[in-house]
């Protein structure tokens, strides 16, 4: 069949998906369901894929849909339950406001300082479900902190986890990975310094409400920025997320505190406190103790995926023991599926919260009840992120995605670098994985690079970076969201918000990685 109608049906999914979702609102869980039965049909029909792959591509989706990417939703819900449940989140914003009562900041320390710093210790949805569901609780609307963290967790992304989306695209291309760390960097960095500004902006629906808070966002951008290139270009992978997410949310909190330091002079050691019960607000003093064990399940998720990171490796060592290789794909390019049983975000989450519950003497049956209504709480997302999952791993398998991106190379010629971000978004719009989208797409853009004949760092780059955009609109990752705020049902809203924001920073991209890749040597 002609590579240029297989094109156009191989598209036929995510356009489905993007009207299902964007224009007609439906509910996540009814459309990813009924987008998974079309793409089993339109792999078998079309690239003739075999019943029997079909069926056990579609079990490995589900598989990996459940762990680790479900087991984290379930951890980060049932964090924050608990929260709830022990009146720690009543604590946790009386702390955040000694720091400041200006939402704006809220948001910069939470959303992008805060998601930031998990997206690079953890990933796999943990910097959208967690400041997610806190901004919901201290007084934030749930669709607003839905769409904040969405937008927040984009340029983390491509360093996320210890840096395993470059990892992963550089072993995949060949390429140097200090050298495409520094490029990425590069073309993230505009986007670094705008989105502080745009969350700033969303915060209170105007362009005004960077009056009063311009310095703050600028240097909370910038202090995320300038750390990131340097650890990139001399470091590598690993560390650039982690390191300009800390300075940024450090910086954002010292001068937060600075701006504050009458009010704090005139209030020390005393905040005001909400009485859910009676409605009214009550003075009250909050000691290190309190505010330790109000943020210790976070702490304790901190300290366990440092230390169980390939940054130490003796102990990283030791946790890939107690994994699993099974080979559930039965085509011709099967690989065997690890599941790490003890070293994967979702249980460092769940081990960190019964370990604080103990600390904070929360009985062992309470906690447990916890659990059991957060897991009837995710029926619908348990629904989504499987169908959503095995979608990708039939497209994968089928080549479908080979055949997208050949047809946008066919299409688009020498203007080629414009969109090559688009089909980075492409790849985390369908898997929610930047580390996927570069699996599916990053050979592709280094034989395209070569075909045009101009640097392969700058292409291949604006996968990861085009991935990081794609972030924002994908189900999966907008499933997380919903399920962390409650607003299971209400995905559609949410795609519609952050898709236009998608658009306009993939064109932004493409023009960046177009003059880059043909006027700027490095």
């Amino acid at each position: 069949m002609n590579e240029y109608v297989l094109f156009f049906i191989a598209i036929v999914p995510i356009v489905w998906l993007i009207i299902s979702l964007g224009g007609m609102k439906h509910p996540a869980h009814k459309t990813c369901f009924f987008t998974a039965v079309l793409t089993f049909f339109i792999a078998i029909v079309f690239w003739k894929m075999p019943l029997v792959d079909a069926v056990t591509a579609s079990i490995e989706g589900i598989a990996l849909a459940i762990w680790p990417i479900l087991l984290v939703i379930v951890a980060a819900l049932f964090t924050y339950n608990l929260a709830v449940e022990t009146k720690s989140m009543d604590t946790m914003k009386i702390m955040l406001s000694s720091i400041t009562t200006d939402e704006r900041i809220q948001v910069l320390i939470l959303a992008w300082g805060f998601g930031g710093f998990l997206e690079a210790v953890a990933g796999y949805g943990t910097a959208v479900a967690i400041p997610a569901s806190i901004l919901a609780s201290i007084g934030f609307n749930p669709v607003f902190a839905a769409i904040i963290c969405l937008i927040a967790n984009t340029v983390p992304t491509a360093f996320g986890a210890i840096g395993i989306p470059v990892t992963t695209l550089a072993a995949v291309t060949g390429l140097d990975v200090v050298k495409l760390s520094y490029i990425i960097s590069i073309q993230l960095a505009p986007f670094i310094i705008i989105i502080p500004f745009l969350l700033v902006t969303l915060t209170k629906r105007s362009f005004k409400a960077i009056k009063g808070v311009f310095w703050i966002t600028l240097i909370s951008g910038i202090a995320f920025a300038i750390p990131q290139i340097f650890i990139a270009k001399y470091l590598g992978a690993e560390l650039p997320t982690l390191v300009g997410s800390l300075c940024s949310m450090l910086t954002t909190i010292l001068m937060a505190k600075f701006m504050n330091k009458k009010d704090e002079n005139q209030n020390k050691n005393q905040n005001v406190q909400y009485d859910s019960n009676s409605g009214v607000m009550s003075q009250s003093k909050i000691s290190f103790k309190e505010g330790l064990l109000v943020w210790l399940p976070y702490i304790l998720l901190c300290i366990l995926i440092l230390i169980a990171s390939p940054l130490f490796p003796t102990i990283n060592e030791f946790l890939a023991k107690f994994s699993s290789k099974i080979q559930i794909y039965s085509g011709e390019e099967a690989k065997p599926v690890y599941f790490m049983w003890i070293n994967t975000p979702g249980m460092m989450i769940i081990i960190s919260t019964f370990i604080a519950g103990l600390v904070q003497r929360v009985k062992i049956s309470t906690m447990v009840d916890v659990f059991i209504r957060t897991l009837k709480q995710l029926t619908k997302s348990f629904i989504t992120i499987t169908s959503i999952v095995a979608i990708s791993k039939i497209m994968s398998y089928s080549t479908m995605t080979s055949s997208i991106s050949f047809g946008l190379c066919a299409i688009t010629g020498s203007f080629y670098p414009i969109i090559s971000p688009l089909l980075g978004a492409v790849g985390t719009f369908v898997t929610g994985s930047d580390t996927s989208a570069n699996i599916l797409f990053g050979s592709l853009q280094l034989e395209a690079a070569k075909s045009l004949e101009i640097s392969p760092y700058w292409i291949v780059a604006a996968n990861t970076a085009g991935a990081t955009a794609g972030k924002m609109i994908s189900p999966q990752s907008i499933a997380i969201a919903t399920s962390a705020t409650g607003l299971i049902g209400k995905e559609g809203k949410i795609f519609s918000s952050t898709a236009k924001f998608c658009l306009g920073y993939v064109l932004i991209l493409g023009v960046l990685v177009y003059l880059g890749s043909n006027f700027i040597v490095i």
